[in-house]
């Protein structure tokens, strides 16, 4: 057993009490909390806080602060939402977001993956709607005025979307957004964003559009559902160099049960060309409707839930609609695909 994280039980402003560490990331970590109230009144959140060594840069607290400014204006069931953000006793920001109890897509895949699995296409569809339904209203935001100010995610990765045990799904982790409305946050030759999440075009700084996040899901549904890493490398520009030549193996090729059309859509989402992706998110969650309305298999939250259920447990049968892998290529203890993917859970 490790030590425990120092905040572990910190309160903060008498009013967040901390009680487990749930995440880290480049900037900031992330703790399962409670909101205490009156009369033992307890209510569960998401306390994610600044690094202690960011904390004195003024360039990571202004992101930081920026995060919380342009989230709390995204309200949609499908967005994690902000329920406060302050300064703790020390003068750190803290921002408290609702706390999704269940897992993430990442996780999802991965005990697929362990237990020699592919995850139910028809899911992993229904997934990419209800993201893609959080993203168009980030990219469909506007002022006071009524003017659009758009605001792209920048980060679409299988770590940032949310399962709720109820089988809702939940956006993460706009950290790396851009609101239109600001300059940007960084020098112009700093890249934001987990590289192999990026599109093309960002790589050479361009700037984001709802077709740089569209790729971004592209590749969330190319990755969960073949249990394989989509752009690898071992250092950061070979990652880019990927990104950049956008070679996208067949879907088809790892997962001969994905109807044509859906292998079309990833395809398409991943067009090395932003021109060649879907115009809108709008676009290309109906394209995935109409998949799912060809298909008898139900795809509501119950189904959801009961996948995540089914995958917590190591239950995968042909009730749960999770059909085992059966070509040696894509699974098994130690086989390529299924370690490339393994590699997400370290760097996550």
């Amino acid at each position: 057993m490790g030590e425990a994280h120092p905040y572990i039980g910190r309160l903060l402003l008498g009013k967040y009490q901390l009680v487990e560490h749930a995440g880290v990331g480049g900037m900031a970590e992330v703790f399962r909390a409670f909101t205490l109230g009156a009369s033992g009144f307890r209510r569960p959140v998401a306390v994610k806080r600044i690094h202690d060594h960011l904390s004195q840069q003024d360039e990571f607290v202004r992101m930081f602060v920026e995060e919380a400014r342009v989230v709390s204006e995204l309200q949609h069931p499908n967005i994690v939402q902000i329920h406060d953000f302050d300064k703790d006793e020390a003068g750190r920001y803290f921002i408290v977001m609702e706390w999704v109890q269940g897992m993430s897509l990442l996780e999802w895949a991965l005990l697929h993956v362990e237990h020699g699995f592919h995850t139910p296409w028809f899911l992993v569809s229904a997934v990419g709607i209800e993201v893609l339904k959080a993203l168009g209203a980030a990219h469909g935001r506007r002022d006071g005025e009524g003017e659009p100010q758009p605001i792209y995610h920048r980060d679409v990765s299988p770590q940032n979307i949310l399962i709720h045990e109820s089988g809702i799904i939940k956006l993460a982790d706009f950290g790396l957004a851009r609101a239109m409305d600001r300059a940007r946050t960084t020098t112009p030759d700093v890249i934001k964003g987990k590289l192999s999440y990026m599109a093309p075009e960002l790589t050479r700084f361009a700037e984001p559009s709802p077709q740089s996040d569209i790729f971004g899901v592209g590749i969330v549904l190319w990755e969960v559902l073949t249990g394989r890493r989509l752009f690898c490398g071992e250092h950061p520009m070979q990652i880019v160099e990927a990104v950049r030549r956008t070679a996208v193996p067949s879907l088809r090729a790892a997962r001969s049960d994905i109807p044509i059309a859906l292998h079309d859509i990833v395809h398409r989402a991943l067009s090395q060309d932003p021109n060649g992706r879907f115009a809108s998110c709008r676009e290309m969650m109906r394209a995935l409707a109409n998949i799912l309305r060809t298909t008898p298999m139900r795809t509501d939250a119950d189904v959801i839930a009961a996948s995540l259920s089914s995958a917590s447990a190591g239950r995968f049968t042909a009730a749960t609609g999770t059909p085992a892998i059966t070509d040696p290529r894509f699974v098994g203890p130690g086989a390529e695909p299924s370690a490339q993917f393994e590699l997400l859970r370290r760097k996550s």
